[in-house]
């Protein structure tokens, strides 16, 4: 393969190249939120005692199973986008279709995992008989059926590597999109679909999954020209590439992984004091932070492969205006959260069908939680370097320290005093304390791959 022109990650104005490139996953990634938002919405309607407890109990499992899709996807980006800067040809190549042969290993560790493990992990949650149904209807699904899943995130995460992030968005979009529109008419049996409840909600998602995964493998194959895509390549591994590919992705999995723990470990702690009202409050709370968090998340993914792509360049002046301007638009989100958390979260609350009791707690957990939002940005934007950078251990050192060494201790030392408001001052304390280490490793890894680079642009 030869290129004529330097790819745009090394030559275009850097805020004009970031806002081209995170705005379109920004938006895909709030439609994904919205998306969330929606499920619940329905799943509220259709059961406002158990629904939405049932897919908090599902969630760490479920976003288990997405930190290995996202966390794979990472390591192809990193090597793809690395790459292409250092014109190794052939290496982006064989990084692209080496992740498409591990999307199908992926899937085969969920099937099992769907299959023997969801009924023997929902017990260890859920008090109600009807929760515990709900729980494993909708885990066996989404788990079993997760093919479209892996292959969505891998096809998508290709597109950004090599800047087409306009194509990840649409194929996410029409992903999300059907997801939703799917949602109503399942859960609540309209039209030619009989009335399936929460398993509804889960055919809905792994439908929507399979969707976005045709849609991105189109555009792959039609659009993409920095990689070509080959059945031949896919099943001739290289195992140099996969072990590049996993030096980024596995300690990007295991610092996802780290969030299903802490979720299960928050919902055992909030249980135990506040009962399944103090479960359900935590599981609206994150899916209303989606629409702060995802779009820093996008913008995190955007420049991903601007810092890859110039480090290989060479291009120390590209990377250091890139995360300055990165790290301001990620406070600015971020405080908007949490100004939007203290002026209505009320209303926020009513978006579920939340029993009174459920409302009134939730109206409280949202104030406090979000005050740690703007110290969230910046450990964000901050993980991009380790993850550009294949320092990725940071960011799962950091992950570990503030969901497992400090939030989940806290919370349960809070919850000793009696009142399931104190748990939720964990959150801040836990954000606190991760900003610091984030700022510090960052310093370290900054001077260790960026500070010797020449700073001439060119």
């Amino acid at each position: 393969m030869k290129e004529v022109n330097e790819n745009k990650m090394g030559v275009m104005p850097v805020k004009k190249l970031i806002v081209s490139m995170s705005f379109p996953m920004m938006i895909s990634m709030l439609v994904q939120a919205l998306y969330n938002i929606v499920d619940s919405y329905f799943v509220g309607k259709f059961d406002p005692n158990y629904g939405v407890t049932a897919l908090t109990i599902a969630f760490p499992l479920q976003n288990l199973m997405i930190a290995f899709a996202a966390g794979t996807g990472v390591g192809i980006n990193a090597l793809l986008s690395r790459s292409l800067g250092e014109k190794k040809f052939d290496r982006s190549n064989a990084a692209a279709n080496t992740g498409l042969m591990l999307v199908l290993i992926n899937y085969v560790i969920f099937f099992l995992l769907g299959t023997f493990l969801t009924k023997p992990y929902v017990y260890t949650q859920g008090k109600e008989a009807q929760t515990i149904s709900y729980a494993c209807s909708y885990l066996q699904i989404v788990m079993c059926l997760s093919l479209g899943l892996f292959f969505q995130v891998t096809l998508e995460r290709l597109m950004q590597a090599t800047g087409r992030t306009i194509l990840s968005m649409i194929s996410q979009t029409i992903g999300a999109v059907s997801n939703i529109i799917l949602d109503y008419l399942m859960i609540f049996g309209v039209g030619p679909f009989p009335k399936m409840g929460i398993a509804g909600a889960a055919y809905a998602t792994v439908i929507g999954q399979t969707i976005a995964a045709v849609v991105g493998l189109i555009l792959n194959i039609k659009y993409n020209h920095d990689i070509k895509i080959s059945i031949k390549l896919v099943f001739s591994p290289k195992i140099d590439v996969i072990r590049a590919i996993y030096f980024v992705g596995i300690p990007t999995i295991a610092m996802m992984s780290v969030g299903s723990v802490m979720t299960y470990v928050m919902n055992i702690i909030l249980g135990g004091i506040g009962g399944e009202a103090a479960m359900s409050v935590f599981g609206i709370y994150f899916r209303l932070q989606s629409f702060f968090f995802m779009p820093v998340f996008g913008l995190n993914n955007g420049i991903i492969p601007i810092l890859a792509y110039n480090l290989g360049a060479r291009k120390k002046d590209r990377i250091d205006q890139a995360l300055k301007f990165a790290l301001a638009l990620a406070i600015c989100i971020m405080m908007c959260g949490t100004i939007c958390f203290w002026l209505i979260p009320g209303p926020l609350m009513e978006l579920f069908n939340a029993p009174l009791a459920v409302e009134k707690m939730g109206v409280i957990a949202l104030r406090i939680i979000s005050l740690s939002f703007p110290l969230a940005a910046v450990g964000i934007i901050l993980s991009s370097v380790y993850q550009a950078f294949s320092e990725s251990i940071y960011s799962l050192l950091i992950s570990l320290g503030r969901q497992l060494v400090v939030l989940c201790p806290a919370a349960y030392l809070l919850s000793l005093f009696g009142k399931v408001d104190y748990v939720w001052f964990a959150f801040v304390i836990a954000e606190m304390c991760a900003m610091v280490f984030s700022l510090k490793f960052f310093k370290k890894v900054y001077n260790k791959k960026v500070a010797v680079l020449s700073n001439k642009i060119n």
